[in-house]
């Protein structure tokens, strides 16, 4: 792993899939200026000598940690520092790389514009080389964000100027880590990493920049043991090769097991490019009923994980933050998490993987009208980016691009179409993982049926379920609306008890009654949740949510991530034998 400079914020490697030891952490304090008139291109501030203002990157402009905490409106946002490129660098490639900035990007070094990129959500980055000067040079952002316009995903920002219900503090501007990277001419640009569990192989697939003809070379090892390694030529920008594995180690849930990778690009006898990778080998598959991890079915006791923080908002504080949500998920008794209405951070990702914890990759889609094919235009192309950077996570278990796609408030309802070539485009790029279209509804193309129910008298919802447990017909929401085609059955969202007992409750939101005493809630939790493991037709949950979100205070530990329970309660409830399991069980007897 490359080296970091702690003296900074966030200073630790920011792609760990994919690993160059020559790289520049930009993290810290920058020039900043809010431009709420968005004229700032207009008045030339890309040729400015020096903004009004500072902030400290990568922490967005309304957190405390970027030392700005402007909670309002901000219709642009403008950067600038000076960087310096270290002399070894030359006669390579410079890339400047943003890990997410919300919303319209434009990048100028020197004054000269690097390139443009729109999405909130999804990694980008820049070839600066030609633009560079000798010595100090000039980086300048601005960011453009209007997340009331119904064409960009806002996620759980707020559309009102205070935070209300399940809408949080509004990000703007960089909010990942910024960072140079030094590369050769001939370079490794990207690759797509698929394990095949049942032959014990890894293929791969390469992009490269201008190695028609070079060699690519890709070498397997587990705990630094070589098990595997092939080459093949690379064919104008891409190679295609698989790696056969002399020992079969899987990436399970809890145990994953993990191999190192090392590719390397050579021309002739030498090596031109090399990069450090990772990859679990594990299959995804589903069927009628369940979901199957490496071939058995898995009951997932998810999580719904906002990726929220008290000081960083969007970003957490550390890395140390990432990798403790994970663990302290864990030590509930889950087993993974609806990442949602977010693009969590490459890091997260990383984490889940050395921790063996699932995850489902969902894009922030809400405040993006998808009632015409606009919306297709405005979503898609940020989408085929997040599936792309986040494809070889052993972790991630599955895709969900759209979440409750809610009629819009004039009662246009949704462009099925919009979903229907979502899903399809999903496939296309990603066939080894399930894709629901649109979690809790409406459902127009999915690999798996999923409902939000947030019935909080147990009874009423076993009800709901009933019928299921000897096969029956399939609880389905909004029936004029969608139908069940005999896909899996994921219960993708319920709970959201409402527990802030001591705390003012002008703003506290959650979803129906609040349980009067600690007994209450713990009883309509365990009523809840065993309603749904002991269904045999029933192969995931999502419980909502992990920890309270401002006013949203429904979560099993609170915003600043302590716990409201006594875990091992919440944990022995999640541990109970799920009848979806129990029948594999019986009949691998």
């Amino acid at each position: 792993m490359a080296a970091v400079n702690p003296s900074i914020p966030r200073p630790e490697y920011p792609r760990p899939q994919m690993v160059r030891p020559a790289w520049i952490n930009l993290n810290g304090e920058w020039e900043f200026e809010i431009d709420h008139g968005s004229s700032g291109k207009q008045r030339r501030l890309f040729e400015a000598a020096s903004l009004a203002g500072k902030i400290t990157v990568p922490f967005c402009p309304e957190s405390k940690l970027s030392g700005v905490e402007n909670k309002d409106f901000m219709r642009a946002v403008w950067y600038r520092r000076t960087i310096d490129i270290p002399s070894d660098w030359s006669g390579g490639r410079v890339l400047l790389h943003f890990g997410a900035v919300d919303y319209a990007t434009e990048v100028w070094v020197n004054g000269k514009s690097a390139g443009t990129h729109r999405g909130g959500y999804s990694s980008f980055s820049f070839d600066i080389t030609d633009l560079l000067e000798s010595g100090a040079n000039v980086l300048t952002v601005c960011a453009e964000d209007d997340l009331r316009s119904g064409l960009q995903p806002r996620g759980k920002q707020s559309g009102l100027y205070h935070s209300h219900g399940c809408d949080y503090t509004r990000t703007t501007g960089i909010w990942q880590t910024v960072w140079l990277e030094s590369v050769p001419r001939q370079y490794i640009r990207s690759f797509k990493l698929t394990p095949d569990m049942e032959n014990g192989a890894l293929h791969i697939d390469g992009e490269f920049i201008d190695a028609d003809g070079f060699t690519l070379t890709a070498e397997g090892l587990f705990d630094g043991k070589i098990v595997g390694t092939e080459s093949a030529v690379v064919s104008g920008r891409q190679a295609r090769l698989t790696v056969k594995l002399s020992e079969r180690h899987l990436w399970e849930v809890g145990s994953p097991k993990l191999y190192d990778l090392n590719l390397s690009l050579r021309n002739g006898g030498s090596t031109v490019d090399r990069v450090e990778s990772y990859f679990g080998l594990r299959s995804v598959k589903w069927d009628n009923n369940a979901i199957l991890i490496n071939g058995k079915p898995v009951f997932q006791r998810l999580v719904l994980d906002q990726g929220f923080y008290p000081d960083g908002i969007y970003t957490a504080p550390s890395d140390e933050d990432l990798k403790r949500d994970i663990k302290l998920s864990m030590e509930l008794g889950f087993n993974g998490a609806r990442l949602h209405e977010k693009v969590f951070e490459a890091r997260f990702l990383y984490w889940a993987d050395r921790l063996g914890y699932l995850v489902w990759g969902e894009h922030a889609n809400w405040g993006l009208d998808i009632t015409t094919a606009q919306g297709l235009q405005q979503f898609l192309p940020e989408w085929t980016e997040i599936v792309s950077r986040d494809y070889n996570s052993p972790a991630l278990v599955g895709w969900c691009p759209f979440n409750e796609t809610w009629d819009n408030s004039k009662g246009a309802r949704q462009d099925n179409e919009v979903l229907r070539i979502v899903y399809h485009v999903t496939k296309s790029l990603d066939a080894t993982r399930p894709v629901i279209d649109t979690s809790g509804n409406f459902h127009v193309v999915t690999d798996i049926f999923d409902v939000h129910d947030y019935e909080q008298n147990p009874e009423k919802f076993a009800q709901h379920y009933e019928a299921m447990r000897t096969g029956g017909e399939r609880f389905v929401t909004f029936k004029d609306r969608q139908r069940y085609e005999g896909q899996p059955y994921f219960v993708s969202e319920y709970g959201g008890i409402w527990w802030n007992p001591g705390q003012a409750d002008e703003k506290s939101w959650g979803y129906g009654d609040r349980p009067k005493t600690e007994e209450e809630f713990l009883a309509r939790y365990e009523g809840l949740t065993l309603t749904l493991l002991e269904n045999p037709y029933i192969c995931a949950f999502c419980y909502t949510q992990l920890y309270d979100v401002e006013q949203e205070v429904n979560g099993l530990l609170t915003y600043c991530r302590e716990h409201k329970f006594n875990p091992d309660q919440i944990r022995k409830i999640n541990a109970t034998v799920a009848a979806i399991e129990k029948q594999f069980a019986n009949a691998a007897k």
